[in-house]
């Protein structure tokens, strides 16, 4: 029998970037952990100049049903990797991680364990003892103090690579642009708020160079801004721009009330006052009415399209391999 016929205990997701080195010792460790079980290793190529690719094809012809590959077009980001794979997975438990070979396969039994024994919906895991340089564990603190912050989501490593969910989470949720670090807010976004957390083991990059930078540091807060925001205004616009719109408007147009009020005033106590085109403060008001305007009008918008919009962002595959029920 074969994994076209059955459902996998696991679907292992690797998202990778020039990472060859590596995948044929990181797919003999995965067969070492979980030797006896049913599992499907995706392999998801995000471009890579080496060849990455060509070890992915050698691994697939040695287990064409058990390692399926996806090569994108170009290089896309983590997320797309992560998207293309989870769109493929098809095993009860879905286990994300890294390539570099700093990820434990090690850990994949007793994420399992979380979420079948203590019924998580997802389970992160947490380096607690990391073997990365200060430029690269400084800034990530930073990160991760803001993101529960804003997520109200307690976990400490939101980063890590190294996570397992159950099925229905990956098909639920949508990962674009940089958002794959923000996973866990997006499952509970989507209603899947059981999420819990386990220490794991973090080796030492063993091949190649870290794909960590002040970019990507800088990023990871743009994208926390963007997904608080969206995460609580994206299916009611309205109920953000429309009502900073309503408040703005009405201020503006109480200010330009009361302008229009003391000119009144001025005129029947016979009081010579400067022209109301002459104040500043009539055109802030006037200023103000418009842009409060122009916010409710966005807010209508914003909400007709988000109604209407069915839409999903595709990421180009260019060579798919390996499991032949794998959907084109």
């Amino acid at each position: 029998m074969t994994l076209t016929n059955v459902t996998p205990d696991f679907s292992i997701v690797v998202p990778l970037f020039n990472e060859s080195e590596s995948l044929t010792e990181l797919k003999a460790w995965i067969d070492r952990v979980l030797i006896g079980r049913s599992y499907e290793v995706i392999f998801v190529d995000d471009g890579s100049k080496d060849n990455s690719w060509e070890v992915i094809e050698q691994l697939s012809k040695a287990a064409p049903h058990q390692v399926v590959g996806i090569r994108l077009a170009r290089n896309y980001g983590k997320s797309a990797g992560l998207q293309k794979g989870f769109e493929a997975a098809s095993g009860r438990i879905v286990v994300t991680m890294d390539a570099d070979l700093q990820d434990s396969p090690e850990e994949i039994l007793g994420l399992e364990n979380m979420i079948l024994n203590e019924n998580y919906d997802l389970v992160s895991g947490w380096k607690k003892k990391r073997h990365d340089p200060l430029s690269k564990t400084i800034p990530t603190r930073f990160y991760n103090a803001a993101t529960r912050w804003v997520s109200g989501i307690q976990l400490n490593d939101f980063n890590c690579g190294l996570k397992a969910y159950r099925l229905e989470v990956v098909k639920a949720i949508e990962v674009q642009g940089e958002m794959h670090r923000y996973i866990p807010i997006l499952a509970k976004d989507a209603g899947f708020d059981r999420i819990g957390e386990k220490v794991v083991m973090h080796q030492s990059r063993k091949y190649g160079s870290t794909k960590f930078g002040l970019e990507r540091f800088m990023n990871g807060f743009l994208d926390l801004m963007t997904i608080g925001f969206m995460s609580r205004f994206a299916r009611k616009p309205m109920h953000f721009f429309g009502a900073f719109g309503v408040l703005l408007f009405s201020l503006s147009f109480l200010g330009f009330g009361l302008i229009a009020g003391n000119k009144v005033l001025a005129m029947t106590q016979d009081v010579v006052a400067r022209n109301i085109t002459e104040l500043s403060e009539f055109y802030l008001c006037l200023i103000g009415m418009v842009m409060g305007l122009q916010f409710f009008l966005t807010g209508f918008l914003a909400e007709m399209t988000s109604r209407t919009d069915s839409s999903r962002r595709d990421y180009q595959v260019s060579t798919k391999i390996g499991r032949t029920n794998l959907e084109d």
